[in-house]
């Protein structure tokens, strides 16, 4: 055995979104990284900490290795989110990629001062758009090693 590879199993990726046209996009853009990938996409944050919890429905939900989170999400909005995943022991490590259409350096500053691991300002450009989403699946998923655990 010469290398060995990271990617030899999927990685598991939760879309946190409320856009079904952004979903849409994001989906199809990490198709066409041709990155090996499964994701799951919730519309709020309720859910999202739901699945993450593996509660209710999301009772058999894979541990993801990576989180896209939309900050402006209805019942709970992403910077809850990104709070309760990183004051979590149990889901702290996994790695959460904010997504947002807010430039506001506020919302940039906040994000990180909450743990997330990047973020990305959602292009209203949709050739820009999808190459984005493209970019983060080729880092995230062929560049960085993530924890399994």
């Amino acid at each position: 055995m010469s290398t060995v590879e990271n990617n030899t199993q999927p990685i598991e990726i939760l879309l946190v979104e409320d856009n079904p046209g952004d979903a849409r996009l994001t989906l199809e853009a990490m198709r066409d990284a041709k990155v090996r990938n499964r994701i799951h996409v919730v519309e709020d944050g309720i859910e999202a900490m739901a699945f993450l919890r593996r509660q209710g429905r999301f009772g058999d939900a894979p541990r993801p290795d990576l989180i896209l989170l939309d900050l402006n999400l209805p019942r709970m909005d992403g910077r809850e989110v990104l709070s309760e995943v990183k004051s979590d022991p149990d889901l702290r490590r996994i790695p959460v990629v904010v997504l947002s259409t807010s430039q506001a350096e506020e919302d940039v500053i906040r994000a990180y001062d909450l743990h997330a691991n990047c973020y990305v300002t959602k292009p209203m450009d949709l050739a820009q758009f999808m190459k984005i989403v493209n970019q983060i699946g080729e880092f995230w998923v062929k560049v960085v090693t993530l924890p399994r655990k």
